[in-house]
């Protein structure tokens, strides 16, 4: 025995399926965490990020902003503007300038270990350093070392170690940039 049911179109109703007020409730302060740390970076960073010009300006203003009342609303005022506005673009820029940074500061740390091994070993190191970078300014770099250590053995400002460490940076950029170069060489490669 089947019955058939008959509904006309005309008896159906249908429900608006309500948001998840929890996860809402997640991403909004997913999104406020993201409200404050853009407000934290430099303003030449924020640029990089290509904010809406309503949020731009709402993040400079509350970046000048003491931690009170005022400062909490503007960041929930731009909380509320991002969560309109697909976000995973400015994400993706701002990992992109964390990454930078993160890539800056091993850069400085690895730069001023040469330089203080340099000071400490002499020209054992020095030897090592310039078997690992054939194309660095011998002379220039062992004099520089020399005036460097009779500085620290003095006590006097460390005006050549200073200079070292420069030395030390750009020899380490130039490498770093042919390293970028031969990558994209490769890519380029990979994509023919």
């Amino acid at each position: 025995m089947s019955e058939e049911y008959e509904y006309d179109d005309e008896d159906v109703e249908y429900y608006a399926i309500r948001p998840n007020k929890t996860q809402i409730k997640k991403d909004m302060a997913v999104i406020f965490a993201l409200s404050e740390e853009m407000s934290e970076l430099p303003a030449g960073q924020l640029k990089m990020l290509e904010l809406p010009d309503i949020i731009n300006k709402a993040v400079i203003e509350v970046s000048g902003m003491p931690h009170k009342g005022a400062r909490k609303r503007l960041l929930k005022f731009i909380t509320g503007q991002l969560f309109k506005i697909d976000i995973d673009p400015i994400l993706e820029r701002l990992s992109r300038i964390k990454n930078k940074s993160s890539h800056a500061v091993r850069e400085h740390h690895a730069v001023e270990r040469w330089r203080d091994r340099l000071i400490s070993e002499g020209n054992n190191a020095l030897t090592i350093l310039l078997a690992e970078q054939p194309d660095a300014d011998r002379q220039l770099l062992r004099h520089t070392l020399r005036n460097a250590q009779k500085e620290a053995e003095a006590g006097k400002p460390p005006k050549s170690s200073r200079l070292l460490y420069r030395q030390l940076k750009e020899l380490f950029q130039v490498e770093g940039e042919l390293d970028d170069e031969a990558g994209l060489e490769d890519e380029q490669d990979i994509e023919q």
